[in-house]
């Protein structure tokens, strides 16, 4: 007897069938393809994106056989590995130190006989645009050779070929506003050249750079500079060699071997892409264990296949359930006719084979074409050319398989049921009633209790294992309660409305249809809140670990050279003109003691000091620094770390932020315009001090009983023979007593002011004084072009000054990540909530028929499907959220022991962990996606209903 009876007329029983209800077959294809189309896309974009070894090699040789480098160790034997990247100096080698005295090496006598070579240096220069002036690097190479093919290709123009001709990559030339055909002068040695050519690196579509031949713009600028003393000199690299070897030799790991002997490193193709056995290799035995590891990467892409698959089943279930109801009088036959239960089973499961294969092929087939389709935007995106579309059959018949198999779970459970029922209640149509389960909710509840205490212990013991298990655990007792939660559901539609009651009640009625819907948007839902939370939590603890160089929405401008006179008028004028500022600028100033410590610098004790005096004792010295503080910080919370560290004692005992050209005493000359546009103090009490010449402190640290004590060293160098003479003598030292305004300790955190003094109090203590720029107040932070624009005219100026905005906290990619997991998240929400509304309709044909014919008016069918895809969505989302800050928690839990951990080593590393909700995230979800899902149902679905006559 045969282990599967009837298969072959299991199989020819489902194909008629999902041909002959072409809609549900079409929602299972559909459900099971849209995830074999996203793992497929997503395989073949990771596999042609992740560049070969050969491919890599192409980026960095183009077409070349080897690349030979001086490391600048002179001629040393050195040691290498066969890829050419990592090497060292041999066991035993006399340690040498790059400052070290050494001679040339000879590069290209390391060649093999018979080789061809081009050479390639870099420089950094400053350029002229379209808008400006922007810094750039250029590079002389032969790019015309076909050597360098695959390396850099041509896009449009030609390539350069004489000295005055220079060629760009696309994105100088979108940056800059240029276009070929365009001069470029280098700034400096002013140099002009032609843009004959735009080019592209395959391996870096996003690099701006500019490309020349040998020899036109190193070896002229140093000529230039070597007349004209003002012109510095260019900060060439060092030249490589890209070597073509022997025809039909190329370059082979003797010739490495000895090149490597004249303190030469060479990364050479046929070598990498075969090395030799480890044998041969002297550095290999210390390279062992270099490799990396990928096993949390593996185990996330199994959890991320694991949860796929789960949500399919849960999605595409309630679909083979229906289409097993539909048929249940041909089912009934089938057992009329002999079928046993077994081949009942069977013809359900054939169904979900069927469905699953359609699903599968479809799925893989559409991956391709949509990656063939986008691959240009992806690899704009990515920043690098694919060599070829890298297909892994394994891989894509693998995941052909997984839809396959995943059409037959979703059918296993449709199946076990309609095995289960009598012939009678088959061919009569009755469906019987059975009352849910009781143990399932209780087992459910418990499994979700177990599953948060688990988490949650794991948290607070750092175990990520515990974490990942409680998630697992917790989630699935809430699948458990879900058939509980959505019977409640029922319950609460009494005092509701006709539409809204009758949705309630069915999703109440048909568990076994809702209740997997909502699981599966539960699940998606889930995931996308505990990586949103744990996403958004993380960006919080970077954005306040955060130190701003200025004040957020302001520019500085500042002098470069203290030693000349710079026309600042012009200058700000210059930034006015180019810059989004509003309002005037705040002119700021530096004080100082003695000679000026920015001018006469080289000697030891060689120019004057200014601070101020910080008092000691509580209020004054930071507990977190010096004794007793890891004796504090074993006691104190994070939260209380967080409120030491933000106080004015302790905000920049670890680090300080000088920005206007003064040291570290932050000392600013000013008057009220800085106080408002960049310390955003506006306090009339503060500008009148300030103009009363009491200086303003903003860390209160440093006063005590409203006064500071500035001590001043008046050291003057011999070399500053002006004021030298004004003040022969030994060095003095002064310590004033001032009485100052002090600022609430919110403002300590100002970045590079402690004090602004006023210009007529730094004269009467005889301090010197210089004007050294302006803050401008920012509508926004300005273009590429803009600030190009602004170098320009600042070079006009006199080219003493420059400009620049604060640095903002790094974003990463966050908000695309938050935004894609919402956008996710919704998809399968809108899919289930659609697919679970369809199967209301479908299955519940006799009520609506029922409902026309009572007279109930045409809304009402469309305003039922509305209710019904809310009452699966809303559901789902509330449980997903729910779900989902468990992990998230527990995780930052994880992080808070680590942090806590670190700053008891080191009380001044901070401790801060926040946990935030991604409310954005959870309103989209919660709020729009829902009501969507229930505009959308009510909207494509028809008001008028054809009456049928009843059986009977």
């Amino acid at each position: 007897m045969s282990l599967f009876p009837g298969w072959r007329a299991a199989f020819r029983i489902a194909r008629r069938d999902a041909l002959r209800a072409k809609g549900r077959s079409a929602l299972v294809v559909a459900m099971i393809a849209l995830p074999v189309l996203g793992v497929t896309a997503a395989d073949l974009t990771y596999r042609s994106a992740l560049p070969t070894a050969a491919e890599e090699l192409t980026a960095d040789l183009g077409a070349a056989d080897a690349l030979f480098v001086d490391q600048g160790m002179g001629p040393v034997p050195l040691w290498q590995m066969p890829d050419g990247i990592m090497w060292q100096t041999p066991d035993g080698a006399p340690e040498t130190f790059y400052d070290d005295e050494r001679k040339p090496v000879d590069v290209p006598a390391t060649f093999p006989k018979g080789s061809r070579s081009l050479t390639e240096q870099s420089v950094p220069a400053s350029v002229t645009t379209r808008h400006g002036i922007t810094d750039t690097q250029i590079t002389e190479l032969a790019v015309a050779d076909p050597m360098l093919r695959g390396r850099v290709e041509l896009t449009e123009g030609s390539y350069p070929k004489a000295k005055d001709e220079i060629a760009a990559t696309g994105a100088f030339l979108k940056a800059a506003g240029l276009s070929v055909g365009d001069r470029v002068t280098v700034r400096g040695p002013q140099q002009e050249y032609t843009l004959t050519g735009a080019v592209e690196l395959p391996a870096e579509l996003k690099n701006e750079s500019l490309f020349a031949v040998p020899g036109a713009v190193i070896a002229p600028w140093q000529k230039t500079a070597d007349g004209d003393g003002k012109i510095l000199p260019p900060q060439a690299s060092g030249v490589k060699w890209l070597v073509q070897g022997p025809p039909g030799a190329g370059v082979t790991w003797p010739d490495i071997l000895a090149a490597n002997e004249k303190g030469v490193v060479v990364r050479a193709r046929q070598v990498a892409l075969d090395p030799p056995p480890d044998s041969e290799v002297p550095m290999a035995v210390y390279a062992q264990g270099w490799t990396g590891s990928d096993t949390e990467l593996t185990a996330a892409v199994l959890t991320v296949a694991a949860m796929a698959l789960l949500e399919i089943v849960l999605l595409a279930g309630p679909a083979f359930a229906v289409g097993a109801r539909r048929s249940r009088r041909q089912l009934g036959l089938v057992g009329s006719c002999g079928g046993t239960r077994g081949q009942v089973r069977a013809v359900v499961l054939a169904g979900g084979a069927v469905l699953g294969g359609v699903g599968a092929v479809v799925g893989v087939g559409a991956g391709f074409g949509l990656t063939v389709l986008f691959r240009p935007m992806i690899e704009e995106f990515s920043g690098r050319r694919f060599g070829e579309l890298t297909v892994h059959p394994g891989e894509i018949l693998a995941i052909a398989v997984l839809g396959l198999v995943t059409g037959v779970l979703a059918a296993l459970a449709p199946a076990i049921v309609a095995g289960r029922q009598s012939v009678l209640e088959s061919l009569t149509g009755r469906r019987g009633s059975r009352r849910s389960s009781r143990v399932l909710p209780v087992v459910g509840t418990v499994v979700l209790s177990v599953g948060v205490a688990l988490a949650v212990y794991g948290g607070l013991s750092g175990n990520t294992r515990l974490v990942a298990g409680g998630s697992v655990l917790a989630e699935l007792g809430l699948l458990g309660c879900i058939p509980v939660i959505v019977g409640f559901l029922g319950r609460l539609g009494r005092r509701l409305p006709l539409t809204p009651r009758i949705a309630l009640r069915d999703a109440a009625r048909n568990r076994g249809r809702t209740a997997p819907a909502v699981a599966a948007v539960m699940a998606a839902v889930a995931g996308s809140v505990a990586i949103a939370t744990y996403t958004a939590s993380t960006t919080a603890e970077q954005a306040y670990d955060h130190r701003p160089n200025l004040t957020a929405g302001t520019a500085a401008l500042m002098t470069a050279d203290t030693a000349e006179k710079t026309d600042l008028s012009r200058a700000r004028a210059a930034v006015e003109q180019h810059y989004p500022v509003s309002g005037a600028p705040a002119r700021v100033g530096r004080a100082w003691a003695g000679s000026d410590c920015s001018v006469y610098y080289e000697e030891e004790d060689g120019c004057g000091t200014l601070e101020i005096v910080k008092p000691t004792g509580e209020g004054h010295s930071c507990p977190l620094k010096g004794k007793g503080a890891k004796e504090l910080a074993l006691r104190i919370s994070a939260d209380e770390h967080k409120r030491l560290m933000n106080s004015p004692a302790c905000v920049d005992e670890d680090s300080t932020t000088i920005a206007f050209g003064n040291d570290d005493n932050k000392i600013v000359i000013g008057d009220t315009a800085l106080l408002t546009s960049y310390v955003k103090l506006d306090d009339p009490e503060a500008a009148k001090a300030l103009a009363a010449g009491t200086p303003v402190l903003l860390n209160s640290a440093y006063a005590k009983d409203g006064e500071i004590t500035l001590r001043a060293r008046h050291v003057y160098n011999e070399r500053d023979k002006e004021n030298r003479a004004l003040h022969p003598g030994e060095p003095r030292t002064t310590t004033d007593r001032l009485k100052v305004y002090v600022a609430p300790d919110s403002y300590a955190t100002t970045p590079g002011i402690r004090m602004v003094l006023p210009q007529k109090t730094a004269d009467r203590l005889g301090l010197h004084s210089q004007e050294t720029g302006s803050v401008h107040t920012l509508t926004r932070e300005p273009t590429g072009a803009e600030q190009q624009a602004a170098d320009a005219a600042l070079e006009q100026a006199g080219n003493q000054a420059y400009v620049w905005t604060g640095s903002p906290a790094e974003q990463d990619d966050d908000a695309v990540v938050l935004l894609i997991l919402a956008l996710f998240a919704g998809v399968v929400t809108l899919g289930a909530a659609a697919i679970t509304t369809g199967l209301s309709k479908a299955d519940a044909e006799a009520d609506l028929t029922t409902l026309s014919a009572v007279g109930a008016p045409p809304g009402v069918r469309r305003s039922l499907s509305g209710f019904q895809c809310l009452v699966v969505a809303l559901t789902g989302v509330l449980l997903g959220t729910a779900a989902g800050i468990v992990p998230a928690v527990a995780l930052r839990l994880t992080d808070l022991r680590e942090a806590l951990k670190v700053m008891r080593d080191d009380p001044m590393e901070s401790a801060y962990t926040p946990i935030v909700m991604p409310w954005p995230t959870i309103a989209l979800l919660a709020l729009v996606v829902p009501v969507l899902a229930g505009l959308l149902a009510a909207a494509l679905t028809g008001s008028r209903q054809k009456l049928v006559r009843r059986a009977g």
